[in-house]
C-alpha cells in the first residue's frame, strides 16, 4: 500500500510539474502575442515619410498621399499669382517629417479664383508716391519708361500688359503696373543700389525705388520651386558698386556708379548661403 501511495504521489508531482509549465508556456505566448498586436496597433517602427506635396496640383497630390497610406485634407486658400491654380501651396507636417500611416496631411491650396483689385489712377505723381499707391493695392511696379519731359520721375501714363490703363480697371493682384515717368536731361543720372542678399522682390523695389529697372532674373540650380524661389537671395548683380568688407565682414558701399534713370540692373539668386559674399 506505502509502494502505491509513493507511486500516486510521483504521479502527481510530475503533472503539477508539466502543469506549472505549460502555464508559463502559456503566458509567455500571451505576452508575445500582446507585444505583436501591440506593435500592430501602434505601428511601431513603421514610422512613414511624408512627400513634398508643395506645387503639385490637388489631384496629383492627393494620389500621391493614397501612395503613400496618407490622407490629404484641404483646410484653407491663399491666392498666389505666380502658382498654378488649385496647386498645392503649404503643407503640415512639412515634407520629410515622420508620421503613422493614416495620418492626416493639412494643405493650403492656391485660389481657383484670381483675386482682383483696381487700378489707382496716379499719373501726376512723382515716382515714389505712385508705388506706395500701387502697393497698397496689392499692384506691384513693372517697367519705368522714361520720355524727355520738364520733371524728371512725374508719373505721364500708367500702362498695364503694354496699353493704357483706364483708372478703376480690375486686374488681379500683383499684377505689373508700367510707369511712363517725365525725364529731364539734366537730372537723369541715378546710382545702382547694392541688394545682394536681397530676395527678389526687396531687390526689385530697390532698384526700382532708385529709378532704375529690373533686367536679367536668374536663379541657380538650387532653387527648384516657386517657393524656394521666395527665400533665395541675391549673390551676384550687374552692374555692381563697389564695395569693401569690414572686419566683421558686413558690406559697405564705398563707391557708386552713375547710370542713366531707366538702365536696367540684372540679378542672381542662390539658396547657396557660401555664395552670397561680398565684393
Amino acid at each position: 500500500m506505502e509502494k502505491n501511495t509513493d507511486k500516486g504521489a510521483g504521479k502527481g508531482e510530475k503533472m503539477l510539474r508539466k502543469n506549472f509549465l505549460a502555464g508559463i508556456i502559456f503566458v509567455i505566448v500571451l505576452l508575445i502575442l500582446a507585444s505583436l498586436g501591440l506593435r500592430t496597433c501602434t505601428r511601431h517602427n513603421k514610422e512613414l515619410t511624408v512627400p513634398d506635396f508643395k506645387t503639385l496640383s490637388l489631384a496629383d497630390a492627393r494620389a500621391l498621399a493614397s501612395k503613400n497610406d496618407l490622407r490629404l485634407d484641404v483646410v484653407d486658400s491663399v491666392y498666389v499669382k505666380r502658382l498654378a491654380h488649385g496647386a498645392v501651396y503649404r503643407q503640415n507636417p512639412e515634407a520629410g517629417a515622420a508620421v503613422k500611416k493614416g495620418r492626416r496631411i493639412l494643405i493650403t491650396i492656391n485660389s481657383m479664383t484670381p483675386q482682383m483689385t483696381s487700378v489707382p489712377n496716379v499719373v501726376g505723381y512723382s515716382l515714389r508716391q505712385a508705388s506706395a499707391e500701387l502697393a497698397s493695392r496689392g499692384l506691384t511696379i513693372g517697367e519705368l519708361i522714361y520720355r524727355t519731359d520738364m520733371a524728371t520721375n512725374n508719373v505721364l501714363e500708367q500702362r498695364y500688359k503694354g496699353r493704357q490703363v483706364i483708372p478703376g480697371s480690375q486686374v488681379e493682384t500683383e499684377s505689373a503696373i508700367d510707369l511712363v515717368l517725365g525725364l529731364n536731361p539734366s537730372d537723369n543720372i541715378t546710382y545702382v543700389p547694392y541688394v545682394v542678399g536681397y530676395t527678389a522682390q526687396l531687390a526689385a523695389n530697390s532698384i526700382n525705388d532708385n529709378s532704375l529697372n529690373v533686367g536679367l532674373v536668374k536663379y541657380d540650380d538650387t532653387v527648384k520651386d516657386y517657393r524656394d524661389s521666395l527665400s533665395a537671395v541675391v549673390y551676384r548683380q550687374s552692374p555692381m558698386p563697389v564695395v569693401s568688407t569690414n572686419e566683421e565682414g558686413e558690406a559697405n558701399v564705398v563707391g557708386t556708379r552713375g547710370v542713366v534713370m531707366g538702365s536696367k540692373v540684372d540679378i542672381y539668386l542662390t539658396l547657396d548661403p557660401e555664395k552670397v559674399v561680398s565684393r
